[in-house]
This record gives C-alpha cells, structure tokens and sequence, in this order.
C-alpha cells in the first residue's frame, strides 16, 4: 500500500505545478487572539491532483471545513500558503465551485431554473446555456422533473440537481463538503456510484470531504487522512482499484477491505487523542468504530 507520513506539495518538491492542481504549503490558520486563540490547523500541507478526485477525511471537528473555506478563498491562512495553477489563492473565483452539506436551491425556482442560476447571474442566458441546461438535467436523470420545485424532489434529486447547477458553470475544480451526509443509507449509495459515475465521465479536478470511511474509499483516487485538531497530514493513500467501482464489488475487495482496516487505525488513534480531550464527535466515533469492529 502507498502511504506516505506526510504529502510532499509541488512548492516542496520543486516540480511545476499542474493546471487545476491546487497546493496547500505548510498553512497556520487560528481564530481568536491571545488566550482565547483556538488553532485549528496547523504545519497543514497536501496536493488535490489534476483530474483525480481526492478526499479528505479525519475526525469531526478536526478543521477539514475550515481548509475548504481557505481553498475556496472565503478565508485566508495566517501563514503558509495556498496556490492553484501555481497562483496564490486570494480569494473566490469562478474556477472553485463548493458544493456545501446544506441544500442550497432556491425553493421558488423549479429544478431547470436553479440549473440555469449560474449562466442567468453571469448575463450567459445564452441558447448555447439553455441546451447545457437541458443535457445536464439528462445526464442527472431529472429530465422528467424538469419544472418541479425542491420540496417536490426527494433529497437524492436535490443533491443531482445541484450536481447539475454547479457542473454547468464549469468550474476547474469541484469542492464538495460532505454533500450525501442527510440522506438515509440507500439513496447515499445511489448516490455514491451516480457522482463516480459521472466523474469518471469527465475526469476533472475534484476534493471531496467525508467523515465516512465507506464513502471515502469507494470515491477517492487518493485519500487524504487528517490529525486530530489543530489538523495537519496525517497521510496519504492512493487507492488502487479499478474503476468503474460498484458498491457490491469495493464491499467484496479484500485490497478495499485492506485499506479501511488502515484507515479505521489511523482514525481510531486520532480520535483517541479527541477523547482524551472530552470531544463529543471522537466519542461517537469510537462508538461507531466499536460496533463496526465488533
């Protein structure tokens, strides 16, 4: 298995960074000040490669949502850097696109409505956006609930159309923060094999947050294990094997089953370190670890 302590960054290695490659350089990010200053990621470096989908998982609460705020650039690092295409990343841009665990669409528009959303803000309510539209509500499979409003969508519906919304501003890089966390354990499956499914098509740039062990191995080309808080690399995997990836095949795959005995350890301890400190979230870790273990 090819794990590694800790993740060696372009800027570290020296080699030119790729296009949509986007790095993170020994970032120091902290909120609050004097006594009362919380570290919430520390001495923190990774690589999300071009066009392989990446996932981050570690414990709840370890600061994985606070690297998406700096890589989408709706916050900035205290020290340390984060670059795409070997530019600094100083704030949102349209080549970054989050795809966050709250729905976002707007229940007044109908499902081809906040498709469109994107292309209409931008002043693109162009024919050439409304055909874009039309064949990304085809390749979601929502064709047929082309002018339903959200409440009238079950909650896998939502999370395809707002795949859809977002694939239609054609973002370089996809950040999603644990976006199938609500639904119940079927339609979360579904919609494990429906989203590999369509990365496989494009093979664009994605970063995929989790704190699912399951989820993390079936999506990841490389799994990004994170520290318990103030959170840094922990390690990096490369998950080897093939796709197209179906749930009944990765439950079946001694390599799979190989890597979550791994990657359960690696989290086991980092909880453990969460615990010791009173952390809610660890101790419902370790619950779920024991019964799975069990």
């Amino acid at each position: 298995m090819s794990t590694l302590s800790k993740d060696e960054p372009a800027s570290v290695t020296g080699r030119t960074q790729d296009a949509s490659e986007i790095v993170a350089s020994n970032i120091y990010k902290s909120y609050g000040a004097g006594p009362f200053a919380k570290e919430v990621v520390k001495d923190c470096s990774f690589t999300i490669e071009s066009n392989k989908l990446t996932v981050m998982i570690g414990p709840s609460g370890c600061g994985k949502s606070t690297l998406i705020q700096l890589i989408a650039g709706f916050e900035t690092t205290d020290s340390g850097s984060v670059t795409m295409n070997g530019e600094p990343i100083v704030g949102p841009g349209k080549d970054r696109l989050v795809l966050f665990q709250e729905s976002a669409l707007f229940p007044w528009m109908t499902t081809y409505d906040n498709i469109m959303y994107g292309p209409r803000a931008r002043g693109e309510d162009t024919k050439e956006s409304g055909e874009l539209a039309e064949f990304l509500l085809s390749k979601v499979g929502l064709e047929a609930f082309r002018d339903k409003y959200p409440q009238q969508l079950s909650g896998g519906m939502q999370r395809r159309a707002e795949l859809a919304r977002a694939m239609i501003n054609k973002p370089e890089v996809m950040i999603l923060d644990e976006p199938f966390r609500g639904l119940d354990n079927m339609s979360k499956e579904l919609m494990w094999e429906y989203y590999a499914g369509l990365y496989e098509e494009d093979r664009n740039t994605n970063f995929f947050v989790t704190t699912d062990i399951d989820e993390a191995i079936f999506l990841a080309d490389r799994l990004l294990i994170m520290t318990n808080l103030p959170t840094s690399t922990r390690s990096v995997i490369d998950i080897d094997i093939p796709r197209p990836r179906k749930i009944e095949d990765v439950v079946n795959s001694a390599r799979a089953n190989e890597i979550k005995k791994e990657v359960m350890t690696q989290l086991h301890e980092e909880a453990m370190k969460s615990f010791s400190g009173g952390s809610k979230a660890a101790a419902d870790f370790l619950e779920a670890y024991s019964k799975r273990e069990g």
